[in-house]
């Protein structure tokens, strides 16, 4: 036994319960024939001529059949005898160079071979001109020299500021395209003065280079796409507040307000991009926000291998696994905190050996009387909001919040070598 075995032995880990959140299960189910019928009533569609080069914006985000929507879109640009090509838009993700932005899209299912279009990855940005605040608004090269754009992202709620326009198509302009310069001219000031940039700098965008039109997505509460909206360049100011106001009404919660100990199973850029949903764990990477839940003490168990190292977002914990520490590459890592300012976000926590030693670490330092009674919850990733697990002193809130009981309570099973055992499906 070693000497972290022999101070966490007495600490209880509670029996848990599994359970079912119902979420807003609205969902398009034919996503080629959506994106065909929105195309055929776009002016900015209709308007393309042949030989025009068409740069297609890709993102870091592990959003729902992005390789779909993406092939779809090149596609029906292809239809239309233009020459589209991918552009990697995420700022400083992918450790900011450009082969690592590849690599992300590879994770994602995009490359040259599934999507029938070249990539061009570059870091290399023009400048367009200047925000009122004298930013200078950054653009990749290769969509500069396009004869137009078409954006493609997901319009969601941001991790680290509220604004009209959050995680969507401005930002994608503003920070995507931007690449590493813009983020990193963005970001300077903090996340205080986000919201007013975004807009300043998608604006300018707008009015400088040609968008051809933008594909918002909206997923529902599992994650799946509840709307595809096709948006005009000159609709994409205002239609994308209000369907950032849908999004937030699907945005999936816990349904607790306090835990004494919340456990992430995994967490990864592919999933939010601070690893694990701020808005879900309560968790910010600054002092502006505080979440609609209280968590005392909160353990990360893993990495996802599509996160590829980038371990942003592990100093909002408090505990992680020695397996979730081997997998952590800085250089992939510390690019976006010295980008986004915010290294608390990348700082290291106390590290153990197992899930068992951190899961018991989590209990054992949530300053509660009687351990026997800590209020914990198990959950796979901030992407998994449907099914979970909780301690049985939750299930009396749950019936209340509508959230269905799975089974009955069990011990919570680890393997021979402390790592945990749960089924999330």
């Amino acid at each position: 036994m070693d000497n972290m075995d022999y101070l966490l032995k007495d600490i209880p880990v509670p029996e848990v319960v599994k359970v079912n959140q119902e979420l807003c299960a609205e969902h398009i189910t034919d996503i080629h024939g959506e994106i065909l019928k929105k195309l055929e009533k776009s002016a900015g569609y209709q308007k393309l001529k042949s030989g025009q080069t068409v740069a297609v914006t890709a993102g870091s985000r592990g959003i729902c059949s992005i390789d779909t929507i993406t092939k779809i879109i090149i596609d029906q640009l292809k239809q239309k005898s233009t020459c589209p090509f991918i552009v990697p838009a995420m700022g400083s993700h992918g450790g900011a160079t450009a082969p690592g932005q590849r690599k992300v899209l590879e994770t994602l299912g995009i490359t040259e071979e599934t999507m029938g279009a070249e990539i061009r990855a570059s870091m290399d940005v023009v400048q367009l001109g200047n925000i009122a605040d004298g930013r200078p608004v950054f653009l990749d090269q290769h969509a500069d020299g396009a004869d137009g754009i078409v954006l493609i992202n997901r319009v969601k709620a941001h991790t680290s500021f509220r604004g009209p326009y959050e995680s969507g198509l401005m930002k994608m302009m503003a920070i995507g395209l931007g690449k590493q310069q813009g983020a990193q001219a963005y970001h300077k000031t903090g996340f205080s003065t986000m919201p007013g940039i975004i807009e300043a700098a998608g604006k300018a965008v707008l009015a400088k280079k040609n968008i051809l039109f933008g594909v918002a997505i909206v997923e529902n509460g599992y994650g799946q796409i509840a709307a595809i909206e096709i948006l005009e360049s000159d609709e994409i100011i205002e239609k994308e507040k209000q369907l950032l106001m849908t999004a937030n009404s699907y945005l999936p919660k816990l349904f607790m307000q306090q835990l004494d100990v919340l456990i992430v199973k995994e967490i990864g850029k592919n999933i939010s991009g601070t690893g694990m949903d701020s808005n879900v764990t309560g968790r910010f990477n600054n002092e502006f926000f505080t979440g609609d839940i209280k968590v005392s003490k909160l353990a990360i168990l893993d990495l996802a291998d599509k996160s590829k190292g980038n371990a942003n977002g592990v100093g909002l914990a408090d505990f992680i696994t020695e397996k979730m520490y081997k997998k952590i590459d800085l250089a992939q890592t510390y690019p976006n905190a010295l980008t986004a300012t915010t290294v608390v976000s990348v700082k290291i926590p106390m590290t153990l050996k197992n899930d068992r030693q951190v899961i018991q670490a989590a209990i054992k330092t949530a300053n509660i009387m009687d351990e026997k009674n800590v209020r914990l919850a198990i959950i796979e990733s901030t992407k998994n909001m449907k099914t979970f697990y909780i301690s049985t002193n939750l299930l009396d809130e749950a019936a209340s919040a509508s959230v269905k009981k799975i089974g009955q309570p069990i011990p919570v099973p680890f393997d021979d070598k402390g790592d945990l055992q749960l089924d999330f499906h």
